[in-house]
């Protein structure tokens, strides 16, 4: 960008230095790449295993890297402090099971109890973080270390010698303390794993009836319209419902799995409408400086990917797989609430935050009211989040399963390309796959490089905490460098006092 008499002119970005700044953004997740190919085809293992065990990793710890994303949105950074939410998780699963609670109602209950508990402690974090602008990532971090102390004097001390408990099964001989391990098979061990298709089902059916009767008696008051889109949207889901009646359908509906064979087509038809859609959009409604060629390449890469399912042993390999239908929806939901969440006024708010306290400050926004909120998400997000992976594991590890959480869940989100200040739901799943594949493969690479698998263990931990520090380093280098000091005329007009940044402006104008 040249500025001669105040005036703005655009530079041509060509393809080159747009492919220059794809491999620069992404260089942490190429690298990657190249490491856990590179551990593959050292380690010896079989591709089907290794895909097997990757989809069970994805469903286990993809809810909880997504749930460190809107504080990123707000501009507090990566939330090392999601243990606290993991910790409230924890003492729900502890008082389900003690209590004797099983199954898929046993879980609802541990989440009735776990929700109020991430939501109190995300807003006292959120406070705290209010009080601690600037350095909220080492606060989260030095807090989930108190947070584990509170934790430790609870599990050790206060249940048995205060809180009466004496069941042998999950308290220490001598009648204090609960004991390190507790096994959750026959109690919650797949409680959400297990729930069947027809069950979700019927459970959308009646969620979307429920609210549709709120919208319906709203408009009986008088206090909304009743859209013809409400009755046309129940209509439809009780249509859906109907037709798993059909035999046919029925049976393959009794299922608590789906196969990836059927689940990656129905993934690649979502690509291809999404990005007809925004084609579509485009031609309707034309914007500057857009090229439809990212959509028409995803396009055609999600066809020739199906066409590659029908090659025998790519068709073998994805029938070998199986996917736990709920924690899969679960993500998936969570990811449609994160972008969801960036149209609502309040996302607007947080990106409004996230840019400029100052800008947002000024545009009416309530800076700090808006940050306790992200946090209190983010919490709840992470304690739920850690339920999911605790049914899954099956085994509670009371004094070890929420330490680490923070750290590699916050690896795996800067693995996907993510940095300290931006970040999407495509970032995260594609970092907890790749984090979760070296955490696989590296100590089989370990054994077959130097006999022994513990040096894959070493090696996996040094990588995971090495990406942190270098992520952290990239972001202090960069907020020492000058501001900008050739912007791109869109940048420079996004930029200007008078406007703000696009974000800024909309949330100025919502207010």
């Amino acid at each position: 960008m040249i500025n001669i008499d105040n005036k703005v002119t655009k530079t041509k970005v060509t393809m080159e230095d747009r492919i220059k700044n794809l491999l620069f953004d992404n260089k942490v997740m190429i690298v990657f790449a190249i490491l856990c190919f590179a551990a593959f085809m050292v380690s010896g293992m079989q591709l089907d295993a290794v895909l097997r065990e990757v989809f069970t990793r994805i469903s286990r710890n993809g809810f909880t890297v997504l749930a460190l994303l809107i504080p990123v949105f707000a501009g507090m950074g990566l939330n090392f402090g999601i243990v606290i939410g993991a910790i409230a998780a924890q003492i729900a699963v502890f008082a389900t099971v003690y209590w004797r609670f099983t199954g898929f109602g046993g879980m609802m209950l541990a989440v009735a109890i776990a929700t109020p508990m991430a939501i109190a402690f995300g807003y006292l974090v959120g406070k705290l973080f209010n009080k601690m602008k600037g350095t909220e990532m080492i606060a989260g971090l030095i807090l989930g270390y108190f947070s584990d102390g509170l934790y430790q004097l609870l599990f050790l001390v206060l249940i048995g010698g205060v809180i009466p408990a004496t069941n042998p099964r999950y308290i220490i001989d001598g009648g204090m303390g609960v004991k390190n391990a507790i096994d959750l098979t026959g109690s919650l061990k797949y409680s959400l794993d297990r729930v069947r298709i027809i069950d979700l089902a019927l459970g959308l059916l009646v969620v979307v009836a429920v609210i549709t009767a709120v919208k319906l008696f709203l408009h009986l008051r008088k206090k909304r319209k009743f859209e013809l889109k409400d009755l046309v949207v129940f209509l439809a889901i009780l249509i859906l419902y109907g037709i798993t009646y059909i035999p046919a359908i029925e049976k393959h509906l009794f299922a608590d799995r789906i196969n990836l064979i059927v689940a990656l087509p129905l993934f690649l038809a979502y690509t291809i409408i999404k990005n007809a859609l925004q084609i579509f959009r485009q031609r309707q409604k034309p914007e500057p400086d857009y090229s439809p060629i990212r959509n028409i390449f995803m396009i055609v890469l999600a066809v020739v990917v199906y066409g590659l399912t029908y090659i025998p042993s790519i068709e073998k390999l994805l029938m070998s797989v199986n996917l736990p239908v709920l924690p899969y929806v679960l993500i998936a939901g969570l990811c449609a609430f994160n972008n969801g969440l960036l149209n609502t006024r309040l996302g607007q708010n947080m990106r409004t935050v996230g840019q400029s306290q100052t800008v947002a400050s000024a545009s009416g926004i309530n800076v700090d009211r808006t940050r306790v909120i992200a946090m209190m998400l983010s919490t709840l997000l992470a304690c739920w989040g850690q339920l999911i992976y605790l049914q899954n594991i099956g085994t509670f590890s009371t004094y070890g399963a929420h330490l680490q959480i923070g750290q590699f869940a916050v690896a795996a989100l800067l693995v996907g390309g993510a940095s300290v200040s931006k970040a999407t739901n495509k970032q995260a799943l594609i970092g907890v796959t790749l984090f979760h594949l070296l955490f696989i493969i590296a100590p089989q690479a370990g054994n077959q490089l130097f006999g022994d698998a513990q040096v894959g263990e070493y090696f996996r931990v040094f990588v995971s905490y090495g990406v942190i520090a270098l992520s952290l380093a990239m972001h202090a280098w960069q907020r020492k460098q000058p501001k900008s000091e050739l912007l791109s005329g869109e940048d420079a007009a996004s930029a200007s006092p008078e406007k703000g940044t696009p974000a800024m402006a909309k949330a100025a104008d919502s207010e």
